[in-house]
């Protein structure tokens, strides 16, 4: 049920977001008098289609819209949608209308600069949506984070083999301050760190950052967890409400391995599953040992308190304007940031590309409002971006030639146009096959 709801939520976030980047295609192109024959959500490849305005049940049921000029429909392959633009190569690379004259309703009679906005629209649009969420987002939860002022961190052995240690306060990359705790991974990536200075106890040194660690970074979450002290705030009605454990109390040991921090005590706790083990406090100037029964899930049945250092940041409907649109760029200039990475082969970034089933992973499984809708801004600032790299058969590669043709006076040939899109399209079937053979892998590696 739980995968089930992952994939729902994909399809319909993925089908909203290709609705809203082909409608600023559409837009474009209607307002500068451009036909656009078809508008379809998916790709009706081999001309199959599961609906359609002009054909089969769906025109019979609402024979008005066969008369329209578009056909609007949903092909059968989730990879994406189009907008067919009268007169313009596209990635159907349908060229009988080349042989004809030029005719004022096509995509190649008008202007280059008409044309450009055109190509524009698309990514304007997943652009505008963006602002839009991300506005909303701030108007009515606000923004809340883990401040990194105060927070130490909890390890994986990526991290550990970097040289971070359990406890260790971050206290600058570089010369760059992190504020929040949340985004410290993607931080010691993007920013090309070379150097992360830490407080560890009372001393303060400096680690050197190897960069041939940037690759393993992005594909290891999970490097810096919160590192929580083991403290009791209450205790749960079971078998160890009279174990003499107290409020305030903090496990220093579990069947006597230290547990400076709660997660060393929850893996000590799940080696000893339906096991009674003694359990080192400390209890104001006290040390003192208690006998604790851990239950089959490896729990004893106590509360720690809640974690400090959360920043909460409510916004007025004016006051989220501008904070949503500025978190909107944050977000726009942290994802130019991982693609940097990803075009540099020495950081194997490009193992942590992904697709589809990636997309399906960060989805929680039951339904969130909130989730839903940031990770609909994120995924739409992506799309967005993603169409703007100056690769033929992406939005990009059209804008670049228009954009050649404005400054130069000389537009390039069909035949030309025609050979780069093809190319293109191959480029983005390779960018495909690795993206999938990266999911497979993980998956190979974990579960979904």
């Amino acid at each position: 049920m739980a995968v089930l709801m992952k994939i729902l939520q994909v399809i319909l976030c993925l089908s909203v977001l290709i609705i809203i980047h082909e409608a600023g295609h559409f837009t474009f192109a209607r307002i500068f008098g451009i036909r656009v024959d078809k508008f379809f959500l998916f790709f009706d490849a081999g001309g199959f289609k599961l609906l359609s305005t002009k054909e089969g049940w769906f025109s019979r049921l609402f024979p008005s819209l066969k008369e329209k000029e578009t056909e609007y429909g949903i092909g059968w392959l989730p990879l994406g949608g189009y907008c067919k633009i009268a007169g313009m190569i596209d990635e159907s690379l349908d060229l009988e209308h080349l042989k004809n004259e030029p005719q004022p309703w096509e995509f190649r009679s008008k202007k280059a600069w008409q044309r450009l906005l055109v190509m524009v629209g698309g990514v304007l649009y997943n652009f505008i949506f963006a602002f839009i969420a991300y506005i909303a987002i701030m108007a009515v939860w606000g923004r809340s984070y883990l401040s990194n002022s105060d927070a130490r961190i909890y390890v994986n052995d990526l991290a550990y083999e970097m040289g971070f240690r359990n406890g260790d306060r971050i206290l600058r990359m570089d010369d760059y301050v992190p504020e929040d705790f949340g985004m410290l991974q993607a931080d010691l990536a993007r920013r090309d760190v070379r150097t992360v200075t830490l407080l560890r106890g009372t001393d303060t040194l400096e680690i050197y950052i190897d960069h041939g660690f940037v690759g393993r970074v992005l594909n290891s979450p999970g490097m810096f967890d919160i590192a929580v002290p083991f403290v009791v705030d209450s205790i749960f009605p079971g078998p160890n409400s009279d174990s003499g454990l107290s409020r305030g109390d903090r496990v220093v040991s579990v069947a006597g391995e230290d547990t400076e921090w709660f997660q060393d005590a929850r893996a000590q706790l799940s080696s000893h599953k339906g096991e009674t083990v003694p359990a080192g406090i400390v209890r104001g100037s006290d040390s003192l040992t208690v006998f604790l029964q851990v239950d089959s899930l490896g729990m004893i049945g106590v509360m720690l308190p809640p974690v400090e250092g959360v920043v909460r940041k409510e916004y007025g409907i004016l006051e989220a304007i501008p904070a949503g649109i500025k978190y909107t760029f944050e977000t726009i200039g942290g994802y130019l940031g991982d693609l940097k990475l990803v075009a540099s082969p020495k950081t194997e970034a490009y193992k942590s590309v992904g697709s589809f089933i990636a997309i399906g992973q960060v989805f929680p499984s039951t339904w969130d409002w909130f989730r839903f809708i940031n990770l609909m801004a994120l995924l739409s600032v992506m799309l967005g971006v993603m169409n703007l790299l100056p690769i033929p058969g992406l939005d990009g590669g059209h804008i670049v030639f228009t954009l050649y043709e404005m400054l130069t006076g000389r537009k390039p040939g069909y035949r030309f146009l025609e050979v780069a899109q093809i190319i293109g399209m191959l480029l983005l079937l390779a960018l495909m096959m690795l993206a999938f053979g990266n999911d497979i892998g993980r998956l190979l590696g974990g579960g979904f």
